[in-house]
C-alpha cells in the first residue's frame, strides 16, 4: 500500500514548542534519554504529545510530537530488530521530535533493538519510569507551553513599548533600529533600493551573511507592476536572515528592514513587524522624491519665492485639487483633520474649527468620508491654487446646501469670463460690490444664496443660520447695492463679480 503523502508544511500550534531538554530536567517526571542524539546539543523541541500503540504511527502524526508508547504492539523484545527498525523509521518520517518508551507493565526494560534503531535513525529515545503516567508527561508539556506563551507575550509587549518610546526620540529611526537590535540580539538595518545601508545598528555580521541579507531585501521590494511578499526569511551559516517591506512612498524608493540573528525567540517576528510599521511611518514622509519636492517648494515659498518659481519643485505639469471639508455634528480638531488627511492620502492639511482645507494631487480620487461634507475644486496649477480654493469653497457650500456628502467643482473652461481682462473684471467687481464689501457676512450670504439659485432654506443650511437671517441679509444687500435681485441679469452680473472679488 502506498503510504499517505505528508504535507511539507504541517500546522504549527499557537503556543511555542518546548525544548526536550527542559522536560528531561524536570525531577518530578524522572525522564531519561537512553538513545539517539543529545536533546540539548540538537535543541530538540516538542510541539505536542501523542500516545499511540499503533504499529504504524505515520498517518496519525502531524510532526513535532513526543510520541509515547508502552510497546504493546512489539511482538517480543528479542528478534524484533527489523520490525522496530521500520517502526522508528516511520516515526522519523512522520516528523516526530522524540520517542518516549514507558517501562512496565509490558516491558521491564527498553528493548535493545529499539535503542539501536533510534541511534541509527537519529531519533531521541526517552525512558518513562513506571511511576510516571503518560498523562503527567502531557500535562507537563502543556503547562510548559502555557508558561512559554506568557513569556512570549511579555517579550512582545515590552518590546512594543520600548520601540514606541524609541520612535518618540529626537532621532527616531536610528533609535528604533538600536532598540530593535538590542531586544532581538540582532543586526538591524534599513537597506535602500540600491543595496546601501540607510541606517544600521547591532553587531555587524560576517560579510557573507550581510550580503545575503541585502539580497533578501530585494525579495520584499516590489518590481514595477509586480507583487512582492511583505516579509521573507532565509539562513546563512547558522544565522537567520529576515527582511520586511516598509510602506509609504513610491515602491521603487522604499527601503527594507533586514535582520540577522541567531536562533529567534518566539515572538521575534511579531516584534519585527511592529518595528517595520513604525519605520514605515517614520520614513514614509521623508524618503520619497515627491514628498521631498513638496517640502522644498514649501521652504522656497516661505523664503519669499513666487508660486511660479516653486512650482517646478513639485514635478513637471503638477496640478492639484483643493478640498474644503466640514465635519458634521461639530468642529473638527487637529486629530480629526489628520485622520481625514490620512483617509484622503495627503499630509498637506490646514486644520480649522469650521473648515479643514487640504491639498492633494489632482489625479487622486476623492471619495465621500463618513462624518464629513466635502467640496473639491477642479484640477489647478500651483499658480492658480487661489482659484482652486474658491472653487472648493463654492463646492462645499453647495454640498452643505444640498445635503450631499461630496460635491466636485465641474468647470466648463473659461467661457464668457475668458473674454474679459482679469484686471478689468476685478476692478468692475470691486466697484459693483463696494457697498457690501465691509460686511463679510453679507458677501458670503449673497454668494451662497445666488449659487443655490435663491433658495432660502438651502442657504440657511449651508450657512448654519436661520432662514429669516438669510432673508434679512439678502434684503440688506439688495438695499445697499440698489439692485433688483429678482432680475436674472442682475444676479448673473453679481455672480461674476463675486467670483472675481
Amino acid at each position: 500500500m502506498t503510504p499517505p503523502r505528508r504535507d511539507p508544511a504541517p500546522a504549527v500550534p499557537p503556543t511555542p514548542p518546548i525544548p526536550l531538554a527542559a522536560l528531561l530536567a524536570l525531577p518530578d517526571l524522572g525522564l531519561r534519554q537512553v538513545a539517539g542524539p543529545s536533546a540539548a546539543e540538537r535543541d530538540v523541541r516538542v510541539q505536542w504529545v501523542h500516545t499511540s500503540e499503533m504499529e504504524d504511527p505515520f498517518p496519525y502524526l502531524l510532526g513535532g510530537e513526543l510520541l509515547l508508547t508502552a510497546g504493546v504492539h512489539f511482538a517480543s523484545a528479542k528478534g524484533a530488530g527489523a520490525y522496530l527498525d521500520r517502526y522508528v523509521a516511520r516515526t522519523v518520517e512522520a516528523g516526530a521530535s522524540a520517542l518516549g518508551f514507558g517501562l512496565a507493565p509490558v516491558h521491564d526494560e527498553t528493548p535493545a533493538a529499539l535503542l539501536a534503531a533510534c541511534d541509527r535513525h537519529g531519533l531521541p529515545l526517552v525512558e518513562v519510569p513506571p511511576r510516571t503516567p503518560f498523562t503527567a508527561v502531557a500535562r507537563a508539556v502543556w503547562q510548559a507551553m502555557g508558561e512559554a506563551r506568557v513569556r512570549e507575550l511579555r517579550h512582545v509587549t515590552e518590546s512594543q513599548q520600548a520601540l514606541a518610546a524609541a520612535a518618540a526620540r529626537p532621532d527616531p529611526v536610528p533609535s528604533v533600529l538600536r532598540r530593535l537590535a538590542g531586544r532581538l540580539g540582532a543586526w538591524a538595518a534599513l537597506i535602500a533600493p540600491d543595496g546601501s545601508e540607510v541606517y544600521a545598528a547591532g553587531s555587524v555580521p560576517d560579510p557573507g551573511a550581510r550580503a545575503a541579507a541585502v539580497r533578501l531585501a530585494g525579495v520584499v521590494r516590489p518590481a514595477p507592476d509586480a507583487h512582492a511578499p511583505s516579509s521573507a526569511t532565509d539562513s546563512h551559516a547558522g544565522t537567520r536572515l529576515s527582511a520586511y517591506a516598509l510602506a509609504g512612498g513610491a515602491p521603487s524608493e522604499r527601503p527594507a528592514l533586514v535582520l540577522v540573528t541567531g536562533r529567534p525567540d518566539p515572538g521575534d517576528h511579531a516584534v519585527a513587524n511592529v518595528a517595520a510599521v513604525l519605520l514605515s511611518l517614520l520614513t514614509g514622509p521623508h524618503l520619497g522624491s515627491a514628498e521631498a519636492g513638496r517640502s522644498a517648494a514649501l521652504v522656497r515659498l516661505l523664503l519669499g519665492a513666487a508660486p511660479e518659481e516653486a512650482a517646478p519643485l513639485l514635478g513637471p505639469g503638477s496640478r492639484w485639487a483643493v478640498v474644503h471639508a466640514r465635519r458634521r455634528g461639530g468642529p473638527a480638531g487637529p486629530l480629526a483633520a489628520a485622520a481625514l488627511g490620512t483617509a484622503l492620502g495627503t499630509a498637506l492639511i490646514e486644520p480649522g474649527d469650521a473648515v479643514v482645507r487640504l491639498l492633494l494631487p489632482a489625479g487622486r480620487e476623492v471619495t465621500a468620508q463618513p462624518g464629513w461634507t466635502l467640496g473639491v475644486s477642479g484640477p489647478v496649477a500651483v499658480a492658480a491654487l487661489v482659484t482652486g480654493d474658491g472653487q472648493a469653497a463654492a463646492a462645499l457650500r453647495r454640498a452643505i446646501g444640498t445635503r450631499a456628502p461630496l460635491v466636485v467643482h465641474r468647470g466648463a473652461g473659461p467661457g464668457m469670463t475668458g473674454l474679459v481682462s482679469p484686471d478689468d473684471a476685478r476692478a468692475r467687481a470691486e466697484d459693483l460690490l463696494a457697498p457690501v464689501t465691509d460686511s463679510p457676512a453679507l458677501v458670503e450670504t449673497l454668494r451662497t444664496w445666488i449659487g443655490l439659485h435663491g433658495s432660502w432654506d438651502r442657504t440657511a443650511v449651508a450657512l448654519e443660520v436661520h432662514r429669516n437671517t438669510v432673508r434679512q441679509r439678502i434684503g440688506r444687500a439688495a438695499a445697499l447695492l440698489g439692485a433688483d435681485l429678482d432680475d436674472p441679469d442682475v444676479r448673473m452680473e453679481l455672480w461674476f463679480a463675486l467670483r472675481w472679488l
